[in-house]
């Protein structure tokens, strides 16, 4: 059997409108959600590393397409020649210092040295006249590449101390155990505690402990 029922004019026009009106949010919402995916152009080539050696930086630019701001950065960053220099290439903060030599400071020469591990701007070029105590800040930022702190793989990109991890990754927390493995949980190498006598030109003999 077929069942029938029927509708006014009106509810059917009411109807109607609803279906339109639904179909057209859904087709706004899914071409919202398109247009927040693409207001982006794709991410160019990575430039050139900033250093050849040493652990250096490269950046990736992108274009905004759209007539508003876009969400997000148009740059981003990557570590790059994660390879140790050789032994007589120099430290990198002392070439960057060592290049102000035949620039005048206040009427006079200085061979500059590099001050390391400063605790309040540890990007900025700040360096020492040889021979004196005059310490100067010869340029706002130092080279992209530039490790912050002698001790730490972190570096200096764009003026602002980058997080750097063992596995050479930019924000990475990865950190060596104590058997000097890279993300390693310590297995690969144990602890030996012993003595031995260690014989003195005074004819005494010394325990020490070894690890």
């Amino acid at each position: 059997s077929i069942s029938c029922f029927c509708v006014s004019q009106k509810s059917f026009s009411h109807f109607l409108a609803f279906l339109i009106s639904t179909n057209c949010t859904s087709s706004r919402t899914a071409r919202s959600e398109e247009d927040k995916e693409t207001l982006w152009d794709a991410w160019g080539t990575w430039s050139e590393c900033s250093r050849t050696c040493g652990g250096g930086a490269s950046y990736s630019l992108r274009r905004c397409l759209s007539a508003k701001a876009c969400e997000g950065q148009n740059i981003k960053y990557r570590t790059c020649s994660n390879v140790d220099c050789p032994p007589d290439s120099g430290d990198f903060r002392a070439q960057q210092c060592s290049a102000h030599a035949d620039v005048r400071y206040q009427g006079r020469y200085y061979d500059w040295l590099p001050v390391d591990n400063d605790p309040d701007n540890p990007c900025a070029l700040k360096c020492r006249a040889k021979g004196t105590e005059l310490v100067v800040e010869l340029a706002p930022k130092v080279l992209d590449g530039t490790r912050c702190y002698t001790e730490s793989l972190d570096m200096c990109i764009s003026g602002a101390c980058q997080i750097v991890g063992c596995d050479h990754e930019l924000g990475s927390t990865a950190k060596e155990d104590n058997c000097g493995i890279c993300n390693g949980d310590g297995s690969s190498c144990r602890l030996v505690r012993g003595h031995y006598k260690s014989q003195h030109a005074s004819g005494k003999s010394k325990d020490k402990i070894f690890l």
